[in-house]
């Protein structure tokens, strides 16, 4: 649905976020209120809705409604076929809508195309979590090279920490255009967290929760089948212990995930969780295996030591704090080192420090008072 575009007020810069998939929301909702509650700010909300339902259930839990909606989703659409459809609806909405910067979050093909057709139309963009790099053009695969093409035609680089600031100022980018505000999923996650929202599935007492989430593009196959193979290793030797996965509907996930750990009665496969229910499941956990480049940064601000199932991360903060560590998608390296902190109690309280290395809570008002800065002077 595309409303009609309303007056400017005043010396208001009209300023439009652009959202696509649920971290993107996540990350965005907290920078869309801040410019909101800015006076100088006229702030317009575009869903790509790139991800429908799980874009609609955050946007919603932050009371944040789209002025468009591009309603992009198709059923099994390729890359190709969803950068172009971006492109071309995204110029359309640019044109109609004559922003004074373009502001977008992260690494998704939304964000990828945003800049670009900014970039055409000679808009000013504005790069939330900018500068994270793995330094591997294929992992993660395609959000490498979204994250680099939307760098280049970016005028504001919002890194979240200082290695972030460091990747950009070595590919050679203007330092006064790289701002180190914090990461904003840290802004969200303390908005949310103090909320007494229910744990959406059922975990029999007495045992320790392993909350698991795997779906990246790059682990599909073997490595994916590793993970589930692991997976169910750990729920035969630990009988104290639940494990709580919640599935990505692409078959490439659900089909093996059902196949290898459906029937486990120390296995709960669910559908995948609202923002507000996984947070709760996060808070309730005794230690996370992931994919996720959020749950890095979200959990262990928690105190929840995480595993990553991946070779590399584009967010090294952590595994340098201790409070994240790399074991990627290999059998016997996840079952490794998931027993080894739920059998050593030291090693594991080594982990669970409830330190995150990704913001202060502030991340957003820092983001708003620059652009509001560099817009109205």
């Amino acid at each position: 649905m595309m409303q009609a575009v309303s007056p400017r007020q005043g010396a208001c810069k009209r300023i439009l976020a652009v959202v696509g998939t649920r971290p993107e929301a996540i990350k965005m909702a907290p920078v869309i209120r801040a410019l909101q509650s800015a006076p100088w700010a006229d702030v317009r909300v575009l869903a790509t809705a790139q991800h429908r339902q799980m874009l609609d259930q955050v946007l919603d839990a932050f009371g944040i409604v789209p002025d468009i909606d591009l309603d992009i989703m198709a059923p099994n659409q390729t890359l190709p076929e969803l950068t172009s459809r971006l492109l071309s609806k995204l110029d359309e909405v640019f044109a109609r809508e004559r922003p004074d910067a373009v502001l977008i979050q992260g690494d998704t093909t939304t964000v990828m195309t945003a800049a670009m057709a900014a970039f055409y139309r000679r808009i000013d963009v504005g790069h939330v979590e900018a500068g994270l790099r793995t330094g591997d053009l294929h992992n993660p695969f395609p959000e490498e090279m979204n994250r680099i093409v939307a760098g280049r035609l970016s005028r504001w680089h919002f890194a979240p920490t200082e290695g972030a600031r460091d990747n950009l100022l070595r590919e050679g980018f203007d330092p006064a255009s790289v701002h180190v505000t914090g990461n904003t999923v840290i802004d969200a996650l303390l908005d949310v967290v103090q909320r007494d929202t229910p744990l959406p599935v059922e975990v029999p007492e007495g045992r320790r929760m392993v909350l698991v989430t795997a779906h990246r593009r790059e682990n599909f196959g073997a490595p994916f089948r590793e993970v589930c193979l692991a997976i169910r290793d750990l729920a035969d030797r630990h009988d104290d212990v639940h494990f709580v996965y919640p599935v990505h509907p692409n078959p490439n996930v659900s089909g093996p995930a059902r196949e290898i750990l459906g029937g486990h009665d120390r296995i709960t496969l669910c559908p995948p969780m609202d923002y507000l229910p996984f947070v709760a499941a996060m808070k309730r956990a005794h230690l996370i295996l992931t994919d996720s480049g959020g749950v890095q940064e979200e959990a262990p601000a928690l105190g929840k030591p995480v595993l990553v199932m991946r070779r590399e991360t584009e967010r090294p903060e952590a595994v340098e704090a201790g409070v994240v560590k790399l074991v990627g998608p290999v059998r016997d390296a996840i079952v490794a080192e998931v027993s080894w902190l739920l059998d050593e109690p030291g090693a594991y309280a080594g982990m669970a420090k409830g330190v995150s290395p990704y913001g202060d809570g502030h991340a957003s008002g820092r983001i708003a008072d620059i652009l509001g800065r560099d817009l109205i002077g």
